[in-house]
């Protein structure tokens, strides 16, 4: 079985030309293009300031155009998959008048790109947007979308800004324009991608680092489930203000500064200290454990004669057991919480190992790495679904796979694999056999970062 056959760049190019002639009458003057990526391991920590792997795919948007005097900006593109409406126009934006999202929803991007565009002044211009991305697939159509807007915004009027600084532009776009509070690593990733290699993300810093990923012997997969997902309609914002709300009870500007050690350490102490957890001991131990129980009477008061309350040697080896010591007032993580930040806290670590694993060219372990990352994102973060965990236990199953995840958002989209070439023929018919529903293949060599197209 054959993965499906993608338009290259020149043929890309090709369309978007024909359609800029079509709609404009004119050849377009300026092209430039941006990737999508699959992001390796490292899955919903970028916006909790972790690690991210991801690598720039051969799918890509291709945005042609020209510029015009009239100070309005004329959309056009050929996705059959975008709403409608397909091409639509709108003032650029002034001091006085900002642009706002609407509808079409794709177009929602562009705009929020120009808004936020940080040089001046830009003029109007007429562009047609081709791409082989698909939409809410999980390959980032988004901020492929927003770079190469970007990209094609520089051409008209050239920013200074470093790379990091045109990433968060367009990450603000996506965050006010499309309503969906993502991390950077998609923006970078379209930006700084390199061909041969992986990137290594520090979400924090933004310090980025390249890790070889050009071994003909090996392949990267991208299965799509074909099941489509809206991170913005989705539980996505719900999960990251979930994060942030564990990263709080901690006291921690964010869960990259939480070890796995200290989440465990608190769900623990928030059994002990639970009074509810002592009345279900048989009386004998009840009695032994209360002077250990360090909380404040008026919490054991309704539950506990006050004499046992607060007596004895304090907990943990002399340290005060009472959650509330550290910070006053600081709230006991819920269980949901807990496993939300256990995913993201030892999801940072496993991408930190998986770098390392790469780097040596120890597929195996990387492979371990990524089915671990799945089981977490499943269990643990609640992001995947049935269709997803169908694909990645096929792709386990077949020869020459090293290992298999979701990728992206989840609820939908695509599973990255990684296996031998050799038998990607195979795999690929093995997926699609135990698959209940309709796979559409991508093999993809790791790609370059945006780039400015010769016409």
């Amino acid at each position: 079985m054959a993965a499906s056959r993608q338009p290259q760049a020149g043929e890309l190019l090709a369309e978007a030309r024909r359609a800029f002639r079509e709609e404009f009458g004119a050849e377009p003057e300026l092209a430039v293009s941006a990737p999508g990526r699959v992001n390796l391991i490292g899955e919903h920590t970028d916006y909790n300031q972790g690690l991210v792997l991801p690598m720039a795919l051969e799918l890509l948007t291709v945005l042609v155009g020209s510029p015009r005097a009239d100070g309005l900006v004329s959309l056009l593109t050929t996705s059959e998959d975008a709403d409608e409406p397909r091409r639509l126009q709108f003032p650029l934006p002034t001091a006085q008048r900002s642009l706002e999202p609407g509808t079409p929803r794709w177009a929602n991007y562009v705009k929020g790109v120009i808004q936020h565009y940080p040089a001046a002044p830009l003029p109007g211009f007429s562009a047609v947007v081709v791409s082989s991305v698909p939409l809410g697939g999980g390959l980032s159509s988004s901020a492929s979308l927003e770079v190469a807007t970007y990209t094609f915004l520089q051409q008209l009027c050239p920013d200074s800004g470093a790379v990091a600084a045109r990433a968060q532009v367009c990450q603000r776009a996506e965050h006010s324009f499309a309503g969906v509070p993502c991390g950077i690593m998609d923006q970078l990733i379209a930006l700084l991608g390199q061909k041969g290699h992986a990137l290594l993300i520090d979400c924090r810093s933004l310090e980025t680092s390249l890790v070889p990923l050009s071994d003909p012997k090996l392949a990267v997969l991208i299965t799509n489930s074909n099941v489509r997902h809206s991170l913005g309609s989705s539980e996505y914002p719900l999960r990251r203000r979930q994060c942030e709300e564990v990263a709080r009870a901690l006291g921690k500007e964010s869960l990259r500064e939480v070890q796995l050690e200290e989440l465990e350490v608190e769900e623990a102490l928030k059994a002990v200290t639970n009074p509810r957890f002592y009345l279900q001991l048989p009386q004998k131990e009840l009695e032994a454990s209360l002077p250990h129980l360090r909380l404040p009477p008026t919490v054991l008061e309704p539950w506990f004669p006050l004499p046992h309350v607060c007596r004895g040697p304090e907990a943990l080896g002399g340290k005060s057991a009472d959650p509330l010591s550290s910070s006053a007032g600081r709230e006991l993580v819920s269980k949901e919480g807990y496993r939300r930040a256990r995913h993201v806290v030892g999801e940072i670590r496993r991408t930190a190992q998986a770098a390392a694993a790469l780097s040596r060219g120890d597929y195996r372990a990387f492979g371990r790495l990524m089915v671990e990352s799945h089981h977490s994102l499943r269990d643990d973060y609640e992001v995947s679904c049935p269709e997803l965990d169908q694909l990645v236990e096929a792709a386990l199953s077949a020869p020459g796979v090293y290992g298999s995840r979701m990728t992206g958002g989840g609820f939908g989209g695509c599973t990255v694999t990684l296996l031998e070439a050799s038998t990607a023929s195979q795999a690929m018919q093995h997926i699609q056999e135990q698959y209940s529903g309709t796979a559409t293949f991508y093999l993809s060599q790791a790609a370059d970062g945006a780039k400015v197209l010769h016409l």
